[in-house]
């Protein structure tokens, strides 16, 4: 079945657009939660937590990319989890992927800059080779581990945390160019 008929489903408060749901998407969400919280018993959790927040979102949402919408869902989910478990530990080997862009990306501030930010990513990303843009996506999104990046690239983990410094280097001199402060 296709996404637009499971948010079909959806929208006529199927629960069988649910169990359709879990079946397409919900490998691809307890891989994303396991990646940021790395607890599978937290990941579960969130990804339940995820139906119901899809369950409860549509209606009145309609969305154009329903994995999209789903993995978005999961990964906040994820990382509010993450910043609760952790809130009175400041663990520095524990850290979210997402950490290592805190430096310039700290201060998302109003929607509008928000909005600009992430419009000068997405520019950004498109201007990279194949082979960065994954490393970028899979790494800050996805949250993936740099050990499983290096096995699915061949790459060495040395030579992914490189190429990862180097686009980091490479954003933020994008994001100065845009001239969003950093």
């Amino acid at each position: 079945m296709n996404d637009n008929e499971i948010i079909e489903l959806l929208w006529d408060r199927s629960e069988y657009g649910l169990v359709l749901l879990q079946q397409k998407y919900g490998e691809n969400c307890l891989q994303l939660s396991r990646n940021v919280l790395k607890n599978l018993s937290d990941a579960e959790e969130c990804v339940n937590d995820t139906y119901l927040k899809v369950w409860n979102s549509i209606p009145p949402e309609r969305p154009r990319s329903l994995k999209a919408y789903v993995l978005r869902i999961t990964r906040n989910i994820s990382i509010h989890k993450y910043n609760y478990n952790h809130a009175q530990k400041r663990e520095v080997n524990n850290t979210l992927p997402m950490d290592e862009l805190y430096d310039f990306l700290h201060n998302e501030g109003e929607s509008s800059e928000a909005e600009g930010l992430r419009n000068a990513i997405n520019g950004f990303l498109v201007r990279l080779d194949q082979r960065s843009r994954v490393l970028f996506v899979r790494r800050y999104w996805y949250s993936d581990p740099i050990s499983e990046l290096a096995e699915k690239t061949g790459l060495s983990e040395n030579n992914i945390y490189q190429k990862l410094h180097q686009i980091r280097k490479k954003l933020k001199e994008h994001l100065r160019k845009e001239g969003i402060e950093i």
